[in-house]
């Protein structure tokens, strides 16, 4: 459990508000990953409660994220606290008597935070010691937390690995969960669907030698072009682009699989066997009205887009490790598309505050 680090200056916390005044004050900052926190019931001073729509949140995290990754070997416990500050939905300061450490322990707990007090150490809500001021150092008993919900669904996806006689490592981390998802919202995932169509469809035509010109697609599709990314913008400007990017945009069609499935627009997703049937989901699209799409799209339930995502995310570590350890590729496991929903699943829980182009797909 939490020790009592040292005294903080008295200037910083108001003694009425905590204890006597033979207690240590403490300053707390905590980096909570749910984005409600309710407030702490125990007596404290608070100094600052911000969430992510204060643009000078988004700065600190960056700011301590990389003060952190820079500090000392990026180990796996280092890696999950990084990931932690990459999840962080709101950041509380407050003061409290050292009598209070075990109320800010459970506190902590149902907020998903982790801690940093003055003595320099990143704790867990316990108060073990995730990563060491002086030499990066955890606890081995410390623990970076995750909400029940992200531990039931990891649960769940391992038995679903185990149906198809895979295996991922136990000590794969759970995903966001529904108390920390920043979903995108329906409009924003209609429009990136046309723009990745648009460009999947030139993609399409140019690798199968009956090219679309630039002219047909927008005259088909011109709402779609106001939504593309500088890459894709950069492929449909470009007369005679690279086989390599025929075959990057071509795969898109599995990202785009995915949006519609996000959106309700197809029923399933089944698992990644063999590519989505790429016919279908062009007629699908050009069917649709690009404004009514866009102004009437609907996300389906949250959960059912996070259970997908952690799939996918351990299918993808799957894959790669068989092949880092030279080992038989997966059966049943297309790599492609299992990498393209990956990448526009992260896309979707917007991993790691990224854009289109810049979406990464660690495992």
């Amino acid at each position: 459990m939490f020790e009592n680090p040292k005294k903080t200056q008295a200037a910083q916390t108001p003694p009425e508000k905590t204890t006597g005044s033979d207690e240590d004050i403490i300053l707390v900052n905590a980096y909570c990953t749910c984005g409600e926190v309710a407030p702490p019931r125990f007596p404290h001073v608070l100094h600052g409660q911000r969430s992510l729509a204060d643009p000078e949140l988004k700065s600190h995290l960056g700011g301590f994220f990389g003060y952190l990754r820079n500090s000392g070997t990026l180990t796996q416990m280092r890696y999950h606290v990084l990931r932690h500050i990459q999840r962080t939905r709101q950041q509380w300061s407050f003061s409290i008597a050292s009598t209070h450490l075990h109320a800010l322990a459970d506190w902590a707990g149902r907020a998903n935070a982790i801690i940093f007090l003055p003595d320099g150490h990143v704790r867990d809500p316990q108060g073990r010691i995730l990563i060491a001021a002086a030499d990066g150092s955890a606890d081995p008993l410390a623990k970076v937390p995750y909400p029940p919900l992200a531990w039931l669904r990891k649960s769940r996806t391992e038995a679903v690995l185990a149906q198809h006689d895979l295996q991922a490592p136990a000590y794969l981390p759970p995903l966001v969960s529904e108390p920390e998802l920043q979903l995108r919202d329906a409009r924003s995932i209609a429009e990136r669907a046309l723009a990745v169509f648009i460009a999947a469809l030139r993609a399409e035509s140019l690798a199968s030698d009956t090219p679309i010109s630039i002219q047909e697609i927008r005259s088909r599709m011109p709402l779609a072009f106001d939504q593309m990314s500088p890459e894709e913008l950069s492929f449909m400007a470009n007369p005679d682009p690279s086989s390599e990017d025929i075959a990057k945009f071509g795969w898109r069609y599995e990202g785009l699989f995915v949006l519609l499935w996000a959106l309700g627009v197809t029923d399933d997703l089944p698992f990644p066997e063999g590519i989505c049937d790429v016919s279908q989901v062009a007629a699908t699209m050009l069917e649709l009205d690009a404004e009514t799409f866009m102004q009437t799209a609907r996300t389906r339930p949250a959960g059912e887009i996070l259970d997908a995502l952690d799939l996918h995310y351990r299918l993808h570590w799957v894959i790669r490790q068989a092949r880092t350890n030279e080992e038989e590729h997966p059966q049943d496991l297309n790599d492609g598309v299992v990498f393209e929903r990956h990448y526009a699943l992260n896309w979707l829980i917007q991993f790691e505050d990224c854009e289109w182009d810049n979406v990464d797909t660690p495992t």
